[in-house]
């Protein structure tokens, strides 16, 4: 994973919309809203909103907003129902792009994303056209300068509860995990009292594009910022050597 730093994307992502965070609460709020009526309003009980809980904490997002958004969520204040709906597709130069909305609307939301695709020089694909690119798993970032453990203790608790590898890289740790397995050595890495930069089921590239053109860039960083600024758009993963 040498040269592909998933801690140098979290910063550079939490750097680019610290002017944005109403939007990211907003995004987060959806993901308790769904978790929430999946699974109920306990987290003792609902793995998957202790998950989002955890994701929550690490985009600083307060404790009482957390506590209100679920409490909306079980209440079901709003009434508006949203589905998950993974959208693939291909930029410039035939990279590989995966694009995860939670809507209300599931007409506006392909719209939406296709017309990101063509104006950025790419085009949206058929369910499984690129994904098959992609390893799923959970992964777990930690910023070396918060961690007070030693690196050899920190590896030997992710991976007796349960990770896949432990990668150290110049400023951070990354543990990969089986998706199944992220909230087990969350939990394990919580226990320890260890703060974590960000943990996650994500979609690691088996092998990456290079662009090698001003007008490649240009169309990719236009499909990418597109995609960034719609409001149903949860996450986007892409095989880009940035």
């Amino acid at each position: 994973m040498s040269g592909h730093s998933k801690f140098a994307n979290i910063k550079h992502k939490k750097e680019k919309n610290d002017a944005a965070k109403g939007k990211i609460f907003t995004m987060l709020g959806r993901e308790i809203q769904v978790a929430v009526r999946a699974g109920g309003a306990d987290p003792a009980s609902n793995g998957k909103l202790r998950d989002i809980i955890a994701k929550c904490k690490s985009n600083n997002m307060p404790n009482d907003t957390i506590d209100r958004s679920i409490k909306k969520a079980a209440g079901n204040e709003d009434g508006v129902e949203y589905e998950t709906i993974r959208y693939e597709g291909y930029g410039p130069s035939g990279v590989a792009v995966i694009v995860d909305v939670l809507t209300d609307n599931r007409n506006r939301a392909a719209a939406n994303v296709r017309n990101a695709f063509t104006k950025g020089g790419g085009n949206m694909g058929t369910s499984g056209c690129v994904s098959f690119m992609f390893d799923e798993k959970g992964l777990i970032v930690l910023d070396r300068e918060e961690v007070e453990m030693d690196e050899e203790e920190v590896m030997m608790i992710a991976l007796e509860a349960g990770a896949d590898d432990f990668v150290a890289e110049e400023d951070s740790f990354e543990i990969t995990t089986d998706p199944d397995s992220l909230s087990a050595v969350r939990e394990a890495l919580e226990a320890e009292g260890i703060v974590m930069a960000s943990a996650e089921v994500t979609m690691i590239p088996q092998t990456y594009s290079e662009l090698k053109t001003d007008e490649e860039l240009k169309k990719m960083n236009k499909l990418l910022a597109l995609l960034d600024d719609e409001d149903d758009v949860q996450t986007v993963w892409h095989n880009w050597d940035e």
